[in-house]
């Protein structure tokens, strides 16, 4: 494309009234308080954090530690068990392949791996790996409500069971698992228990010793804070093998020079995260209840997943008589949602094959995605466009599920 249609896009872009952001599983906006606390960080204060033989850089360093502090006592855990990433998806790869090495390198002989079928593709992908490289996995299907099935669980554990990893919040259908229940199977195998905790950390309470977690994966743009930072907490005495060497930066296990405005910017989130978690449960949990009722007087129109314990800012339907593609191209002038993970590619979510449901229904889905800026008008506005955009595509004859 020649850049002059690319400026007359960008033009229109700008010149269009935006759709409705209702697709915060996807990402969230940085809040304006966040972005004031990175600034001194990017250019008046840019040191190093590792130049310790200087000022500048033991002002960084220090503000690093400030950061871990604080995110340390929100989620209830010693500040060295904070390891800070470039996401959840380096936070997963880390806690499960440098789980896996650590075993092998310590000569153990624990290869067997347990996962759910509805586990988000940064978990799947990396167990898959090590599949194919040694160890053997196990994915346990769901119920229709999207929850593990605890006695299914015990029984798929092993002698040789090294880890199971399961997502506190999951981030197509909304469901809350069980954790405290499954590190009960856990711990006393000696099997430990990964979570991958983007869309829990900061929406949801969750202190990961009090529940058994010895693994736990977040994301700092899940929780309105900047993109490119996450973070790993590791159990205290639970060894993983590094997966970027070089520098020896955090305590040796994960090399490369350390964000500062980042992991401020982490650290400021979760704090104001924190703070609103539960006014925030509440208002959201309201608005998105009023939007299923909206959607569920269509008719033909079917929640996925639990309807609790589920995340107060998610919605997840299947809706019947739309084809999904053409149903998204109605409404993507007037809402932003999606029909699956971001990841997806395009493709029907595998979440919702797993919970059952047809290719054609699980393309006919929308994920809602509150945020904290929702307002009532907007949900109402969503659900009116939703109605129109279905009743079209009915009348038209554009069918499915």
């Amino acid at each position: 494309m020649a850049n002059g249609e690319c400026n007359a896009l960008a033009s229109m872009g700008h010149m269009a009234a935006s759709p409705i952001q209702l697709d915060h599983q996807a990402t969230t906006p940085c809040d304006a308080a966040v972005v004031e606390a990175m600034a001194p960080w990017w250019s008046e204060q840019f040191a190093n954090p590792s130049s310790r033989s200087h000022r500048p850089g033991l002002l960084a360093a220090a503000a690093v530690e400030a950061a871990r502090d604080g995110i340390a006592a929100a989620l209830g855990v010693e500040p060295e068990a904070v390891v800070f990433t470039s996401g959840a998806t380096e936070a997963n790869n880390l806690a499960l392949k440098g789980l896996a090495e650590a075993e092998l390198e310590r000569g153990g002989s624990r290869r067997h791996l347990v996962t759910l079928a509805t586990e988000h593709r940064a978990v799947l992908d990396p167990l898959r790996y090590l599949a194919r490289h040694g160890f053997e996995l196990t994915e346990l299907a769901v119920g229709r409500d999207g929850l593990v099935d605890l006695e299914q669980l015990e029984a798929a554990l092993r002698p040789d069971t090294l880890l199971v990893s399961v997502m506190a919040a999951h981030n197509e259908i909304g469901v809350l698992q069980p954790l405290e229940a499954i590190a009960r199977l856990c711990r006393p195998r000696g099997i430990s228990l990964h979570s991958d905790g983007a869309q829990a950390i900061g929406h949801i309470p969750l202190r990961p010793g009090e529940l058994g977690i010895d693994l736990l994966s977040g994301s700092g743009h899940k929780l309105y804070g900047p993109k490119g930072i996450g973070l790993l907490l590791v159990r205290p005495g639970l060894r993983i093998a590094p997966q970027l060497h070089g520098g020896g930066q955090e305590q040796g296990v994960r090399g490369g020079t350390l964000p500062v405005p980042l992991i401020v910017g982490l650290a400021k989130a979760l704090e104001l995260a924190v703070a609103d978690q539960r006014q925030r449960a509440e208002r959201l949990g309201g608005l998105r209840d009023q939007l299923w009722q909206q959607l569920e007087a269509l008719g033909g129109v079917h929640r996925n997943g639990a309807v609790a314990p589920r995340l107060a800012h998610n919605l997840n339907v299947s809706i019947d008589g739309v084809e999904g593609s053409a149903l998204l191209r109605q409404l993507r002038g007037e809402l932003a949602v999606s029909s699956g993970s971001a990841c997806s590619a395009g493709e029907p979510s595998h979440v919702l094959r797993a919970l059952g449901l047809s290719r054609q229904r699980a393309a006919a889905s929308l994920r809602f995605g509150l945020g904290r800026h929702t307002t009532a008008a907007e949900i109402a506005a969503a659900g009116q466009a939703v109605a129109a955009a279905v009743t079209a595509l009915r009348r038209g004859g554009q069918g499915g599920g």
